[in-house]
């Protein structure tokens, strides 16, 4: 299908969606455009074949491949990456990689998206110009990140709704170290972001898990309890407070095990009992949306329990940390690097892990958990 065409001399220039017979012309280009980081013969073809991601070449009269863009499209978000872009030598000052970004811009926005972002080497000064151009704008900066140890700029561009401004904190971002250490992982990030001094070590996330683990879950180990959490985070030196939407035992239903049943019980009760003893208070009702923001204005750093069931399709319970909002999404740094949707050489990268925008509407049913439809939060300040 073609997407747009342009004229140039007596050719027509034509972006379209990317084909399986274009895999050999853009292995050639990719080869000839990179020196390093390069995508592969299988990167490609999964990009072409994946419905979670948009391979856009320009081609012209069907027998020249002058460039492509690769766009990634991250399930149960409103964010878009634009993973890779090239433009053969050939075919430069056409304006082909203009027409390659709005493709990706085009396809974002019929998917929902609000936000399109992407790394370029700082030494790319066209790249950048014309990125400015077409208003995408600097939020931050990583060192040595590709193979040749140049730096990377990010850069970002809102789709939609350009005059949102994002109120955002400062957050070191922190990548959970096993599948069942998100809430330790995420009380990491906030205690690195309020306390200066704190040292997030894996030796710590393990502990705190140990803390706070419900002991049993679905299948194998426990989660993380949020009063665990809250009595961890007060042993480490910061204020807790505990929003739950209900007070019986904590993910219960998650087991069929009767003694599996009975330790969650018991362990929900002895967090119940010492967050009491500790002055840790318990609210009994689900934190309005309006209030975690209010809390987050005020100095407040949040550790909110979400479903990944529309980011992945697991059901499983997971721990994030809100980082930020506008006036349309609330933006999360979630701990988890794990996406079997990656391509099979792209290694996950925390840029999709960071500042991650989600709808609020669509927050709203991701921030409930299991049949109970549990809402919980661990609103976290220095003490």
């Amino acid at each position: 299908m073609i997407l747009s065409s342009v004229t140039e001399s007596s050719a027509s220039i034509e972006i379209r969606l990317a084909s399986l017979d274009d895999l050999k012309a853009l292995l050639v280009l990719e080869n000839k455009s990179f020196t390093g980081d390069r995508l592969s013969r299988r990167s490609f073809r999964h990009a072409i074949t994946s419905s979670g991601s948009a391979l856009f070449v320009a081609k012209r009269d069907e027998s020249e491949l002058l460039g492509y863009a690769l766009l990634h499209l991250r399930q149960g978000t409103r964010l878009a990456r634009l993973y890779s872009l090239a433009v053969s030598s050939d075919a430069r000052g056409l304006g082909i990689g203009k027409l390659l970004i709005q493709a990706c811009e085009k396809k974002a926005l019929k998917k929902g998206k609000m936000l399109l972002r992407l790394e370029v080497s700082d030494v790319n000064h066209t790249a950048i110009a014309l990125y400015q151009k077409m208003g995408y704008k600097e939020f931050g900066h990583y060192d040595a990140y590709y193979e040749d140890q140049t730096d990377a700029i990010r850069m970002q561009k809102r789709l939609r709704h350009a005059g949102d401004e994002q109120t955002t904190r400062a957050m070191p971002w922190l990548a959970q170290g096993t599948p069942f250490t998100c809430g330790p992982a995420s009380l990491q990030m906030v205690l690195s972001a309020l306390h200066s001094d704190y040292q997030a070590t894996p030796d710590d996330e393990l502990e705190i898990w140990r803390e706070a683990t419900t002991i049993f879950m679905t299948s194998g180990h426990g989660g993380c309890h949020p009063m665990g959490l809250a009595l961890a985070a007060k042993k480490r030196g910061l204020s807790a407070d505990v929003w739950l939407s209900e007070s019986g035992p904590l993910f219960v239903d998650s087991v069929r095990n009767e003694l599996k049943k009975s330790v969650i019980t018991r362990v929900h009760e002895s967090f119940a009992k010492q967050c009491e003893e500790s002055d840790v208070p318990l609210h009994y009702t689900a934190m309005p949306l309006a209030q975690l923001i209010d809390a987050f204005d005020a100095g407040a750093l949040a550790i909110i329990l979400i479903s990944t069931f529309r980011m992945d399709g697991k059901k499983s319970p997971h721990w994030v940390v809100m980082s930020g909002y506008d006036e349309h999404c609330i933006l999360v740094h979630d701990p988890d690097l794990d996406d079997d949707k990656k391509l099979p050489d792209d290694p996950p990268s925390p840029l999709d892990c960071q500042f991650v925008p989600i709808a609020r509407e669509e927050f709203e049913k991701m921030s409930r958990f299991g049949q109970s439809r549990l809402q919980a939060a661990i609103v976290l300040k220095s003490q």
